[in-house]
């Protein structure tokens, strides 16, 4: 198959010479193994690996998996359909631009610090007995998973992570919104679930967003405005979740201005023009500190 190259013929006999060769033995070996992955498992290999590496060359996909440069550049463009990852001259990125938005395991790991501290922040507003709102970022997640200490909530949620994290609590119940699966966010988006999402009221809202410029909130894809949207109209009290590295950032879509938001939280390393651009446009805003103890 021209996708996996020349293999070695498993039924020569080993010489000595080859079994002391330990090292070169199993690097050819590793490489034949690759190259027969089914694409299936192959694309999750590149998924993976750039979702820890934060990028890579196809030259060097190509040297691991034992594959043609053709066979590569289809899986990146699968992948990239999909929302893993973003192609680029010579490889693919897990990093966002303004029309693509990174996969949630690779937003998962960036400012953890910065979004601990957004949380431990927001946390203090959630009040035990309340109608709570948590969308599908990752700036939220810290905020699901230390309200089970805090008391009794109903947390609506199109995030399957939070779904998942608050399944078991016995003092949460949790109202999941369904519709369209989107495994990129590790969420449910699209029309039905903002239509399921303005069905409900809530005493609070707790959202994130992907860019924040000149005053306003933006996103990559269309569909999570859309839900983002609804689950705004759907809470008395809207507060945004948005560490320092979103701002001055651009995307596609927008969501709202800024003053249709009655907090806006972030954290310490917020450059001070952004600081005095929120207060101009009369944003109420706060600060979080990292490292402080959540109350």
């Amino acid at each position: 198959m021209a996708d996996t190259g020349a293999t070695p013929d498993a039924s020569a006999p080993a010489t000595g010479a080859d079994r002391s060769a330990k090292g070169g033995d199993k690097a050819v070996g590793t490489a034949a193994a690759e190259g027969k992955l089914s694409p299936k498992d192959r694309r999750k290999r590149i998924a993976d690996r750039v979702l820890a590496e934060g990028q890579v060359s196809i030259e060097d996909l190509v040297q691991e998996l034992g594959v043609s440069q053709m066979t590569v550049h289809r899986d990146l463009d699968s992948l990239e359909h999909q929302g893993w990852l973003r192609k680029v001259r010579g490889g693919a990125t897990a990093a966002p631009n303004a029309l693509f938005e990174s996969n949630a395991r690779w937003r998962g790991n960036e400012q953890v610090a910065a979004k601990e501290a957004i949380c431990a922040a927001a946390l203090a507003i959630a009040e035990p007995g309340q109608a709570v709102i948590i969308d599908d970022s990752s700036t939220a997640l810290p905020l699901a998973r230390s309200l089970a200490s805090r008391g009794a909530y109903t947390v609506i949620t199109n995030s399957l992570q939070v779904i998942n994290e608050l399944a078991e609590e016995p003092d949460i119940r949790v109202i999941a919104l369904g519709g369209e699966y989107h495994a990129a966010f590790n969420a449910f988006l699209g029309m039905s679930t903002a239509d399921i999402a303005r069905s409900f009221r809530a005493d609070v809202a707790f959202l994130s967003t992907s860019a924040v410029d000149n005053g306003h909130c933006y996103h990559q894809a269309q569909e999570n405005v859309l839900v983002k949207r609804a689950l705004m109209a759907a809470a008395r009290r809207r507060v945004l979740l948005v560490d320092h590295s979103k701002f001055g950032r651009q995307a596609l879509y927008e969501l709202a201005p800024l003053a249709d938001f009655d907090l806006v939280i972030s954290d310490e390393r917020l450059p001070q023009e952004e600081r005095d651009a929120l207060q101009s446009l009369g944003v109420r805003y706060e600060l979080a500190a990292e490292g402080a103890h959540r109350a």
